[in-house]
């Protein structure tokens, strides 16, 4: 009898799901990775938020045993993160999607 094992990230079955979005944002995705890159592409977005989630979880414990991040400290990360956004949006004058123009044509970060 086969026992099951731990999978590492991006191994094992794989399994379809369905799931809901803005038509704009399913053309934005295919214009970018083509129908056959879809998947991989939704798939990567998600590790991405699951990372994000995890670091949030991690800071609000971090907070909450040593107190919160000094304003400072927070102001300066808001301000990169603001350079950051800058610095793509400019690197994708002209190549926006058909469609939403609240939806951003850039790979999700």
């Amino acid at each position: 009898m086969d026992t099951p094992r731990e999978h590492g990230r991006d191994e094992g079955p794989a399994q379809k799901v369905s799931v809901s979005m803005p038509a704009s944002r399913i053309a934005a995705v295919k214009a970018r990775v083509g129908a056959r890159g879809f998947s991989a592409y939704i798939s990567a977005a998600v590790e991405r938020q699951i990372q994000r989630d995890l670091l949030e979880e991690l800071l609000q414990a971090s907070e909450d045993e040593t107190g919160p991040i000094p304003q400072a400290m927070t102001d300066r990360a808001a301000e990169a993160f603001r350079a950051a956004e800058a610095l793509a949006a400019s690197e994708n004058i002209g190549e926006s999607s058909q469609g939403d123009p609240t939806w951003h044509d850039r790979t999700a970060s």
